[in-house]
Parts: C-alpha cells; sequence; structure tokens
C-alpha cells in the first residue's frame, strides 16, 4: 500500500507541475491593507485583456484554503463520525474515533534546499529606546509573540525583531498583519544561492532562468522524507506519505473541526518542505465565501443587505482571479489579508449567508474573465488609479469619486419645514433668531410666529418683559419676581432675571462689591445702583447680556426685546431649562429622523411640519427651510407634547457625505517628530543625513501622494507608490503635512492629517455600505468603483 500511495503522490506532484508550467505568471496577489509591488508598467495606458470566456464553467468549483503551513501537530474533530481518504482517494471511509491528532515523522533526512531558509520580521523602527519599548506593548498585544530589541549603528534608529524565526510565506503574512495595524515591518533572511542573472531577471519583472526554478513541490517526487502519522485516544491509527483528507459524515449538523474550529467542506493535512503540517479546507466556493463576507464587511457594522452582496461578488471574483495562486504549495489561497480574510463556519452570519446565497456564481467580469476584485476598507471619499498603487495599469480599476453624484442624490435625506425663515437683514440678529425659537418651544408668551429686525430692534415694553419673566420663573420652578415700572432697563432686568431663574440673592451673596465693580468694566458703570450691580455683572460676565459696540451698558434707556429675549433664552439653556436633548444623527429617510444617543440606542422620531430647523455655518446657526442628514451629524433638538420634534438643530457631520463617512477611519490625524520620521525612512533613505523636510512631489488622481522626496541635510531620496504609507506607518497615503518649527526655523514635528485606512484601489467596503444606504443596488455599487465591469453568472 505505501508503494502505491507513492505513485499516486507522485502523479499529483507532476499534475501540478504541469499546471504551473501553462499558469505561471498569471496569477497576482491582491494586495489590500498591504502591498507587495507589482510589476513595472509596460504601458502608460491601461491594457485590455484577452477574453477568457472558459474560466469556470459548469459545476461550482472548489477552492483550497491554507489554514495554516507550519502546524508541528493538527487536531481534526467532529461532534459526529469522522471520515478519512489517504492518498488523494476521493472515497470517504468512516473512522472509529471522532477526534484524530495528526502528526509530520522523519523519515529520511530532509534535501537541502534553499527555500527552507527560515526569516526575520523586523518590525517598528524607533528614534529611541523607550519609543521602542513602547511600541513593543502594542507589537506583542497584536502577535501574541515576544520580541528581542536593536540598535542599528548606521542609522542609529532602534528595531524590534519577533522572536521566532519562520518560512517565508509566514514572515509575508505576518508584515502584512503588521503593516496593516500601521507598523513598517520588512523580512530580512539568510542570502540565497540564486545566480546573478536570476536575480537581475527577477528584478525586472521575468522569470527566473531554468537553473532555478520557481516551482516549489509540496513533498519530494522520489521516497518521501516525512509523513503523516494519525493517532487517537486509543494509540496510532496510520500513516501516509501522501496528503490525507478528513470530513465529517453530517457536514450541517456536525462539521469537521480543525483545532476544535468548525469549517465546511474537507480538512486536508500533508508535510511539506520545512517538515512541519500544512493544513487545508477543501470546499465549495460558496461556503468559502460565506465564511470570507461576515469578516471582510462586518455584517454587525455595516448591516445593509446590498453592501453585502457587493461585498460576497467581489470576494467570490477575487477566488476565482487567484484561485491557484499557491498551487506550488498545495493550496489556492490564504485565510489573511494577504488573500481574503476567511474564519470558517463559525464567522459566518445569517445577513452576509444571503447576501451570498442571493448572489450565488455571480462574478465581475471585464472583456469576458473575472477581474481581479481589489478593495479597501476606506479609500477617503475617492479611490485610485491602480498604476499609482501597485505600478500597472488596469482598465477596471480607476479612481472614482466614493459618493453619489449630484444634489439629486441626498433627497431622501433632507428634513423639510413649513415655517418660513425670519426677515433678516442685521447680521447681530442671527442668533437671536435661535433664542426666540427655542422660547417659542416652551409656549412663551407675546413672541410673533415670524420675527423681523424691526420687530427684534424694537424697544421692549413693561408688560412684554413682565410676560417672558413670568414664564422664565415657570420652567425654573422659581416664584415669580416683582417689578417695577423699570423692569425693561438693565439694572431692574438683570435683578428680575436673576431672581426668576436663580432665586432670591444668589448672586449677591456669589459676588461681593469688588467682584461687581471688577466684572463691570464699562465706562457707565457708576450709573448701575447698588442693589443692581451684582446681578448685572452676572450676565454680562456669562455673556447673557451684552455690552453695546462703545463698551457701555446705557443703564437707563430701555432694552430691545433682542437683548431681553437673548438673556432670558442664554440663561435658561446655561442652567439645561429648555429641555434640550443632545443626539448623533443616522440617516434620516422620508421625513422620520433617526437619533442615536449617549448609550448608542437608536430612536426613531418624526418631525413637526412646522418644526424650527437651524443649521450650523460656521461659528452660528442659522434657521433653514430644509436640513440634510446624512449620518454622523451632532444634533441638538426639543420634543413637543405630541412625541415629535418641534426644534432641530444640525452640525454638519465631521466626516462630511461621502460614501464611506460611517468608518471610523474616514479622518485621522498622526503627529511624528522629525526623529520618528528618520526612524521609519532610515531604510528607505539611506545616506541623506539628518531629515530637514518632506515634500510631496506628486498626486495621484485622488490627490494621494504618489511621490514623496525626502530632503536630508546631505541630499534627497524619494519614496513612491503604494510604499508610502507602509514606510511611514500611516493607515493611508490620502494627506497633507502640517509642520511644527523651533526657533530657528528648523522643522521639529510632522503632522499628517488624512483619510481613509488601505491602499485605496478598488471598491471601498465602507463606501460600498454608504451607497447601500442611498438605495443603490449591489450591481449599482460594484460598477461605481470598477470600470467598465459586466456581472455574470457562470454557473
Amino acid at each position: 500500500m505505501r508503494s502505491s500511495l507513492v505513485r499516486r503522490a507522485i502523479g499529483l506532484l507532476l499534475a501540478q507541475s504541469l499546471f504551473l508550467t501553462i499558469t505561471a505568471g498569471q496569477q497576482e496577489t491582491r494586495p489590500r491593507r498591504t502591498q507587495p509591488a507589482w510589476p513595472a508598467p509596460t504601458a502608460s495606458t491601461p491594457v485590455v485583456p484577452t477574453p477568457n470566456l472558459a474560466v469556470v464553467t459548469g459545476p461550482e468549483p472548489t477552492i483550497r484554503v491554507a489554514l495554516t503551513t507550519s502546524a508541528r501537530s493538527a487536531l481534526i474533530s467532529t461532534t459526529g463520525h469522522l471520515m478519512n481518504a489517504s492518498g488523494g482517494g476521493s472515497k470517504l471511509v468512516a473512522l472509529d474515533t471522532s477526534r484524530v491528532r495528526v502528526a509530520a515523522r522523519l523519515l529520511s533526512p530532509l534535501p537541502a534546499n534553499t527555500d527552507d531558509a527560515l526569516y526575520r520580521v523586523i518590525v517598528a523602527v524607533a528614534a529611541s529606546r523607550e519609543e521602542a519599548e513602547e511600541n513593543d506593548k502594542e507589537i506583542r498585544k497584536l502577535t501574541g509573540e515576544d520580541t528581542d530589541t536593536t540598535f542599528d549603528t548606521q542609522t542609529k534608529t532602534w528595531a524590534l525583531v519577533l522572536e521566532d524565526k519562520r518560512p517565508r510565506e509566514e514572515a509575508e503574512e505576518m508584515v502584512a498583519r503588521l503593516q496593516a495595524a500601521g507598523f513598517d515591518a520588512t523580512i530580512e533572511g539568510p542570502p540565497t544561492s540564486v545566480s546573478d542573472a536570476d536575480k537581475t531577471a527577477r528584478n525586472a519583472g521575468a522569470a527566473p532562468s531554468s537553473s532555478a526554478s520557481n516551482v516549489k513541490l509540496t513533498s519530494s517526487a522520489r521516497a518521501p522524507s516525512r509523513e503523516v502519522v494519525a493517532t487517537s485516544a486509543n494509540g496510532p491509527m496510520f500513516s501516509s506519505g501522501a496528503p490525507v483528507a478528513f470530513a465529517s459524515d453530517d457536514e450541517a449538523k456536525a462539521p469537521v473541526r480543525f483545532n476544535d474550529k468548525p469549517y465546511r467542506g474537507r480538512i486536508e493535512v500533508f508535510t511539506n518542505l520545512r517538515g512541519s503540517l500544512t493544513v487545508v479546507n477543501e470546499l465549495g466556493l460558496e461556503d468559502y465565501v460565506r465564511g470570507v463576507v461576515a469578516n471582510e464587511l462586518s455584517p454587525g457594522g455595516y448591516p445593509a443587505l446590498e453592501a453585502q452582496k457587493a461585498q460576497a461578488i467581489a470576494a467570490r471574483t477575487y477566488a476565482l482571479k487567484n484561485r491557484g495562486q499557491f498551487m506550488s504549495q498545495g493550496f489556492d489561497i490564504l485565510p489573511t489579508t494577504r488573500s481574503q480574510v476567511y474564519r470558517g463556519l463559525s464567522s459566518e452570519n445569517p445577513l452576509s449567508t444571503r447576501a451570498v446565497d442571493e448572489t450565488r456564481g455571480l462574478v465581475a467580469t471585464f472583456a469576458g474573465e473575472p477581474i481581479n476584485a481589489l478593495y479597501t476598507s476606506t479609500c477617503g471619499g475617492r479611490t485610485e488609479d491602480s498604476e499609482n498603487i501597485f505600478n500597472q495599469p488596469v482598465p477596471y480599476l480607476r479612481g472614482r469619486e466614493c459618493a453619489a453624484e449630484g444634489l439629486a442624490a441626498f433627497e431622501r435625506y433632507v428634513v423639510k419645514t413649513s415655517r418660513g425663515p425670519a426677515e433678516l437683514r442685521d447680521d447681530s440678529n442671527v442668533t437671536v433668531v435661535r433664542d426666540v425659537a427655542l422660547l417659542q418651544t416652551q409656549n412663551f408668551g407675546s413672541l410673533p410666529a415670524r420675527v423681523s429686525d424691526a420687530w427684534l430692534g424694537g424697544e421692549a415694553s413693561t408688560a412684554d418683559v413682565r410676560i417672558w419673566l413670568t414664564h422664565a420663573a415657570r420652567l425654573a420652578r422659581q416664584t415669580a419676581p416683582i417689578t417695577g415700572e423699570d423692569v425693561n432697563r438693565p439694572p431692574a432686568f438683570a435683578t428680575a432675571l436673576a431672581t426668576a431663574v436663580l432665586g432670591e440673592s444668589r448672586t449677591s451673596t456669589l459676588l461681593n462689591n469688588a467682584d461687581a465693580d471688577y466684572l463691570l468694566g464699562v465706562s457707565d458703570a457708576q450709573a448701575v445702583p447698588a442693589e443692581n450691580r451684582a446681578d448685572l455683572a452676572m450676565l454680562v460676565r456669562e455673556g447673557h447680556l451684552s455690552v453695546y459696540p462703545d463698551a457701555t451698558l446705557r443703564p437707563r434707556e430701555p432694552l430691545s426685546r433682542a437683548r431681553v429675549l437673548h438673556a432670558i433664552a442664554r440663561l435658561l439653556e446655561a442652567r439645561n431649562l429648555l429641555q434640550l436633548q443632545k443626539a448623533n444623527a443616522r440617516p434620516s429617510s422620508d421625513g422620520q429622523v433617526i437619533l442615536r444617543s449617549a448609550k448608542g440606542k437608536d430612536q426613531p422620531l418624526r418631525v413637526n411640519s412646522d418644526a424650527f430647523l437651524f443649521r450650523q455655518l460656521g461659528e452660528r446657526a442659522y434657521a433653514v427651510s430644509s436640513v440634510t442628514l446624512v449620518g454622523g451629524e451632532p444634533v441638538v433638538y426639543h420634543l413637543a407634547l405630541n412625541g415629535q420634534i418641534d426644534y432641530l438643530e444640525v452640525k454638519p457631520a465631521p466626516n462630511g457625505a461621502a460614501a464611506d463617512r460611517f468608518s471610523p477611519f474616514s479622518n485621522w490625524t498622526r503627529s511624528m517628530t522629525v526623529g520618528q520620521v528618520q526612524a521609519h525612512l532610515a531604510r528607505a533613505a539611506r545616506g541623506i543625513g539628518p531629515i530637514v523636510d518632506l515634500r510631496v512631489v506628486s498626486r495621484g488622481s485622488s490627490h494621494r501622494v504618489t511621490d514623496l522626496e525626502i530632503v536630508g541635510a546631505n541630499g534627497t531620496a524619494h519614496v513612491r507608490g503604494g510604499r508610502i504609507r507602509s514606510v511611514l506607518g500611516l493607515r493611508e497615503q490620502l494627506f497633507v503635512i502640517d509642520r511644527e518649527y523651533d526657533d530657528s526655523g528648523r522643522v521639529t514635528e510632522f503632522t499628517f492629517v488624512g483619510r481613509g485606512w488601505g491602499h485605496g484601489v478598488g471598491m471601498c467596503q465602507v463606501g460600498a455600505y454608504g451607497l447601500a444606504k442611498q438605495g443603490w443596488s449591489a450591481e449599482q455599487i460594484l460598477k461605481a468603483y470598477y470600470s467598465g465591469i459586466e456581472l455574470t453568472r457562470l454557473y
């Protein structure tokens, strides 16, 4: 039986080698949060590929996902009955156990092979040991590994090195993971025996010569050096020099498990050239996509079906385009951000699963073949042309706006009122209109439905002031003050208002005569009676009663309605007596406002047809006939007795109106000292001396930085393309640079003010959610981000 298994393994490997000979050079690594450079462009314009309609035809394909490529052992189990097939066979045989531990056993010494070299991961270059120690804490949390601290005497910088050495593939995965978290990470390994000719060819993007084949077999074509050994609780079960597959007899109820984590399909285990185990999940493409979508676009964070469907189509398309990418190692794709994040059955979600089911077999195609469906987490409002990040122009990966076009796109988010705007020309009355609106929601008497400059500037009568003060006392649950005929003049009004809202003697108790004299720093303060000085000083200090442009109070002159109403409204608001509430808006729909409280609960509310609407423009809130709520706007509102909003004040959302505004990374800022920047750029800009400045030489179609010049005391250097964000340790390269200077004019600190997270090419994942919230279909979303594509059902 052993010789039969060996022959079968050899046959399988020869078939794989033949496949690689045909397909070598056609596969692409999908860079997303981190990006190895694509080949240098061969043309200045995108190249249209030759149609290939036969990529997938007929039944649903399967895909092989490498769950790990360096396991010392693997625990395979199920809660049902475990089935096994050895030697690449398809016929499953029932085992008498539901739990098997698989390990690799040495049969003969491993052949010398430069591909067995182990590599170190160097991460987080720092300008000082203290900074390196801070980075060490974050890296330990992220990786769960210990690090060593090293000092580079040439660059005068500190770096952290992960203690465990690993194969190149795993080292690259770890680098991708670290760079996704914002760390600058690189790989360091022993020199290889590759010929100079092959080095030159690889640098030029060509295939190596025949003397150093790029086909790496999963095991030796001659007698295997290691075999897979399976044991159960009862002892040894079997061994095999060929791959061993495991499955459950009831996948729906009792799926097969790897290290107690459930997966659909089969689990296959085999030894690799490094002597460790590669564990592969082989399953149908649709089941694979179910385990991807929930992890790439969280259904809990972004619960829009059409966005989930767009993600499902993109994930399916990417998998098909890159299927067989790692065939030389015995699998198709990785479960990390180097390919797509896949976490198996336990990560699936009903909403994302529905999206997969409703798009079954659908892929995005260009010129008849599936596209390399790159996508990015948050594009910052615009995506970028592929050649500006990855060096290669691709016709369907062009920079696009991450938003619906035109004002009509916001129509569904608009809230309107039938109340006419105030008749204003006087700039000083803008804020008073808001004050009057707030008082009207509290049923203050003798206030007109629509105010004007003439009415506000008119003299406040004694009768009106008494009515307004009575209402103020009602709200403050105080006794209405007894007033004289001079209540419409500053001194008497101040005392009456303080009594109505704050209670008797509050200000005179808390402010002595010296305080009052000091605060009343106006030229006519001596005309204010002693009994009113403390009350008037308090209103002036708090800004509730403003002085005139000539720095006077004019204590003997009647107050205008504007000054009286402004003082009453502001004091009531300062004491939280106007029953105003604060929240953050969610996207509105059909006149209904959805407000999220500080406790994270969403509350749908209707708006009265004649509600007061205000929108902040600059420093002040202006009365408007409509407001747009795209989501994320801080709002202040008041509820009428009918439970609907009768006052709504809106501040623009800090993340703007781009479709990806729902991302926490829509806007970001990061500051670094010159020393920190020098540390990050130490390897990218050697020999230029201390950094003096950073200059943006060019930007792409989306305004991303595509060429960054590092100016040093002894020369300059450049970082270009997608490396810029990784070497600087930034989330994105859609940024501008602010600087801090010392007294001599030297830069001491750089502040990067930017948008987005990821490489910025292809579909914006959070943007897809934003467009779905606006009513866009999955097809519309995909065609917005991928130029000139069609959706094709392949099975």
